[in-house]
């Protein structure tokens, strides 16, 4: 058989024809995006308050990644407060929610996104859903969110939202996120919005090489010290400070909830500003 296939080279060649060239193998393609994803909500008669919001809130105090910036353009803050506080939604103040519990003022929600690096595609935890407002930010830019909230009520709530509002990719589990979600691990990028007397070792141990850890680490009451941790591709950890932050407590395993804290998905402040939970 090879002598065959030479002589018809031999043959195509001595009449001038070249040769037919092997097929090229086709293009690599990037993964399919769920359908319906990323949400989209033009039209509603909040559009111009959220673009206020950015231009006005976010891009003066040094937001700039246009993911982010794109998200908070997008997702319907308006929809995660009560009705009777829906004309303040777009301010940059924490709002109750009820439970004990308030959504943060935009910016430490953009701030804190930002200092993840998120890309289209990677796998996100955030634990303390609260509202579900800072999953639905972290849903615009990734389809890969999970979300835990040691609140039941806050939990059926805010996966019930997310839902109405297309965020379906988002997977919300009613849990103590102090332990994460070890089936789903490892994670490109966690969020913790409760503050803990120390960065818990099972989210870390959960954290993918080259990933990013954030989270309010300090006492209950008072400022606690938003911090950023790093996971280089060796697996080697390490830690930085950010700013000062008011956040409610995480609770569940640490103890704080018999002793009467907030449950665990609060969102901070800066330090000057009004504390925040979610």
């Amino acid at each position: 058989m090879r002598w065959r296939a030479a002589f018809l080279l031999l043959a195509a060649l001595a009449c001038g024809q070249e040769p037919a060239k092997p097929p090229e193998p086709p293009p690599s393609q990037a993964p399919e995006r769920p359908p319906g994803w990323p949400p989209q909500h033009k039209g509603d008669l909040f559009g111009k308050n959220r673009e206020w919001m950015v231009t006005k809130q976010l891009v003066p105090r040094g937001i700039s990644d246009e993911s982010v910036l794109r998200a908070m353009r997008t997702v319907p803050r308006h929809s995660f407060v009560p009705v009777a506080l829906r004309g303040h939604a777009y301010e940059d103040r924490p709002l109750p929610i009820g439970h004990d519990q308030t959504i943060s003022q935009p910016f430490i929600v953009a701030s804190m996104t930002e200092e993840l690096r998120l890309k289209e595609g990677m796998k996100v935890l955030e634990i303390g859903t609260g509202s579900g407002y800072q999953a639905a930010v972290l849903a615009q830019i990734t389809p890969h969110v999970f979300t835990i909230e040691i609140k039941e009520p806050l939990a059926i709530a805010a996966r019930d939202r997310l839902r109405e509002l297309g965020y379906r990719t988002v997977q919300v589990r009613h849990a103590d996120g102090y332990y994460g979600w070890k089936e789903e691990a490892p994670f490109d990028a966690i969020m913790v919005t409760a503050a803990a007397p120390h960065v818990p070792p099972p989210l870390v141990e959960q954290l993918k090489q080259g990933g990013r850890l954030i989270l309010p680490v300090g006492p209950p009451l008072g400022t606690q010290d938003l911090r950023l941790v790093a996971k280089d591709e060796k697996g080697k950890v390490r830690s930085r400070s950010l700013y000062d932050v008011r956040f409610v407590p995480l609770t569940g395993s640490l103890g704080e909830e018999k002793k009467g804290g907030a449950g665990g998905g609060g969102e901070g402040a800066k330090e000057g500003g009004e504390g925040a939970g979610k």
